[in-house]
């Protein structure tokens, strides 16, 4: 390929660095690598993690900035350059990135909601609101916690099923257009915008983390988190799931397979220095999610810590007001020995207490796994709350979400954008903002469809199956395509044009042989579990029972499903079948052009 002189590049590589790392470093760092480690033996987690990074990660970030870079085009024009036959492959990035910007923005349209409500006197999700009457609480709440009545209730209004439609909730309409309107501002200029806005969203969050290690050390309890999250449980070595976490995580925390990568790279200077960019923003992207991680057990330690002295506070209570004891007899410390004793002196008083005493267990407490938004709007605000100057904490931490989550969508956005600019006849009609701008409009108009009233549940699908299932066969495809038929020797001239070095043993190794075999394992284990898992679920909102229940997807939500996991991967045979189709009919027709004319 020639160089493209023409096309738009960032200022410096650091801009670069940056945007990659604005991209990759994302809310899954913050809600799901935590919840990970806790699933998955915790310090022992880190084994199986970093080793996947090493074999699968590091290698396909490498070879994805190598084809953005070396073709300078969008996800679908570099495929296509590569092979005729392979711009399905760009084509089936860019509806997968598409399916996450109609849903990823909808997070931090939640953002601003709990940010707008973190300035008054009272955090809105500290206690339950009066009902109409003004006799008592309102009930739902009453049978939840006030943190999951302002998630549910508040923020979504959510209804009872996906199968109850409702209207569409302003509030959060409005956080959405807001959101979008910034993403808009954010790439309005293409690259050139961009590349000062990451500046700020690739750094800004790290000094909010750091406030908040600060913090979460020096809360009580914290230490009993910290000390949960680096004690092995080696055990769980053993066990495959383990494993199979630890390289999807590495695999989409990295961003592999949207096409966003490729488009980054696209922008960059022909000889830049790729290959120690990769090898900066991976161990970044890692190092992050460790980091966020001791943050988030720090909280967790202290919401523990909390509702296990919150309980052994009212069963010591229990206790004083049942056998009429002085109030100085029994406290948090010896509680315990206090429940043992009595039961042995007062056992037939003791047996009485039935259900009303509770069992207070910090383990327990500790091995509570949340993910996702549970993690990010529930467990996080639960802990806020009950923090000194709440409001100042509730603010910082969702200002860190939203640049986070802006972050994550600058490259989604562009990985749609990039390949559809590469486009002679869109980019012949239209200009650069008018083309964002549309970009922008249809996902803000589709992604309406989130803010109604079962719009949460249509999100969760849209998150669990819109990406994993194509995203695993479309860089499975990648790896193949670069190193079995565009070839790897080739491949390696090309690094050699714009490094001045080949590729030594380790990419080879990886990218030929290693990382294939594990993109296979996990395709097939992925499959394997969907078959499995039999009819898809979700958590339905109970507001009678103040809690989520296993629902099964009805028929056509199912219908839906499968659309979702099928509509992208369907790119890459269509388009092929698509492109011998029509380069048959033109040697068809070159043929009965030279038929005729010989005749005449």
């Amino acid at each position: 390929m020639g160089k493209d002189t023409a096309r738009a590049e960032w200022d410096n590589p650091m801009q670069f660095v940056l945007a990659c790392v604005s991209y990759a470093v994302g809310l899954g760092n913050v809600w799901r690598f935590p919840y990970l480690c806790q699933m998955h033996g915790g310090g022992g987690f880190l084994i199986p993690y970093l080793l996947m990074l090493v074999l699968l990660g590091v290698p396909l970030f490498y070879m994805e900035l190598a084809i953005g870079q070396k073709m300078r085009l969008g996800s679908i024009g570099a495929w296509r350059a590569i092979s005729p036959y392979l711009g399905g492959v760009g084509l089936a990035s860019v509806v997968t990135s598409m399916y996450l910007c109609l849903y990823y923005n909808v997070i931090n349209a939640w953002s601003f909601w709990y940010l707008f409500h973190s300035f008054q006197s009272i955090l809105p999700w500290a206690e339950c609101p009066v009902n109409s009457n003004l006799t008592g609480h309102v009930e739902e709440c009453e049978r939840a916690t006030p943190t999951q009545y302002f998630f549910y209730r508040e923020t979504l209004d959510i209804s009872g099923s996906i199968e109850e439609n409702g209207g569409i909730h302003m509030g959060q309409a409005l956080c959405l257009l807001l959101a979008w309107m910034i993403v808009y501002l954010f790439i309005v200029k293409g690259v050139k915008s961009t590349g000062k806005v990451v500046y700020f969203t690739a750094t800004f969050p790290y000094l909010v983390l750091i406030i908040y290690l600060i913090r979460g050390v020096t809360l009580h309890g914290a230490i009993n988190g910290v000390k949960y999250m680096f004690t092995p449980k080696m055990e769980q070595l053993a066990n495959p799931t383990t494993w199979i976490n630890a390289a999807t995580q590495i695999f989409f925390s990295l961003g592999l397979g949207f096409g966003s990568l490729i488009a980054f790279a696209s922008y960059n200077q022909y000889n830049n220095n790729f290959q120690k960019q990769a090898i900066v923003v991976s161990m970044v992207n890692s190092s992050t999610s460790i980091f966020a991680s001791i943050v988030t057990f720090s909280i967790y330690g202290f919401k523990a810590t909390f509702n296990y002295e919150s309980c052994l506070e009212r069963v010591r209570l229990l206790l004083l007001n049942t056998f009429d004891l002085s109030e100085d007899t029994i406290s948090l410390e010896n509680v315990n020995h206090w429940i043992a004793e009595l039961n042995r002196t007062h056992p037939e008083q003791f047996a009485n207490l039935g259900g009303r005493l509770e069992t207070c267990d910090l383990e327990a407490e500790l091995d509570t796994a949340v993910e996702g938004t549970g993690l990010a709007f529930i467990v996080y605000s639960e802990a806020i709350k009950n923090m000194p100057v709440s409001q100042l904490w509730s603010v910082l931490y969702f200002i860190m979400l939203l640049l986070l989550g802006m972050g994550s969508m600058l490259g989604n956005v562009i990985a749609v954008i990039t390949p559809l600019s590469d486009l002679k006849f869109i980019s012949r009609y239209m200009s650069t903002k008018t083309l964002n701008g549309l970009v922008c409009l249809f996902c803000l108009l589709l992604g309406l469809g989130f803010t109604t009233r079962s719009g949460n549940y249509w999100f969760t699908m849209f998150n669990d199956y819109g990406a994993t299932f194509s995203l695993l066969f479309i860089v499975l495809i990648e790896v193949i395509t670069v190193c079995y038929i565009y070839g790897i020797k080739r491949f390696e001239k090309d690094v050699e044009d714009m490094l001045g070095h080949r590729l030594n043993w380790y990419w080879k190794i990886m990218l030929a042989g290693v990382s294939p075999i594990l993109l296979i394992a996990l395709f097939i284990f992925y499959i394997v579990n969907y078959i499995q898992g039999g009819t898809p679920t979700y958590q339905a909102w109970n507001k009678e029972l103040g809690k989520s229940v296993v629902t099964e997807y009805p028929p056509y939500a199912q219908a839906f499903i499968g659309l979702l996991l099928a509509s992208s991967v369907c790119c890459i045979p269509l388009t092929a079948l698509y492109t011998y189709w029509k380069r048959r009919n033109l040697a068809s027709g070159k043929r009965e052009r030279t038929v005729s004319t010989v005749s005449a």
